[in-house]
């Protein structure tokens, strides 16, 4: 008789691996509500701090200048734009196709106190840097009340 180490959770692991199969056998990958079936895509995208600005850093491989724009409305800085397909190649010439093309659309909410008209943007070879200036601090304000 061999011996079977007992796992208090292994029901449960269990029944999540046939609740996950009987969602993958019914709804094939292409139905799924998923970025990369559907033909969108996300850039991705490192935000880190400067000295004086916040910076984002998007990578756009394979998008022009002309392609994409960058608004702020409400504290929210929107980066959209669109990859294009080249259609050098038919589609039944394809081995393997992995790479997205279509829109894409990225929001990051910005704090209040930013100046949007101080935001600038700069794009080259594939990367979009966006240099958001960091508003300088209030000071408080000291008054002196003289006592009569």
């Amino acid at each position: 008789m061999a011996l079977v180490r007992w796992q208090p959770y292994g029901a449960v692991a269990s029944l999540q691996d046939s609740i996950n199969r009987l969602f993958s056998d019914a709804f094939p990958r292409t139905l799924i509500d998923d970025d990369t079936t559907l033909g969108s895509w996300k850039p991705v995208v490192d935000i880190y701090d400067r000295q004086e600005s916040i910076v984002i850093h998007a990578e756009l491989p394979g998008v022009t200048k002309d392609n994409v724009s960058i608004e702020v409305k409400d504290n929210i800085l929107t980066l959209k734009g669109e990859r294009t397909d080249t259609k050098e190649v038919s589609e039944e010439k394809y081995f393997r196709k992995e790479r997205v093309f279509g829109s894409f659309h990225r929001a990051f909410t910005l704090p209040a106190t930013i100046n949007p008209e101080s935001i600038k943007a700069s794009f080259k070879d594939g990367v979009l840097e966006i240099e958001i200036p960091k508003p300088e601090e209030q000071k408080p304000k000291q008054i002196r009340i003289n006592i009569e």
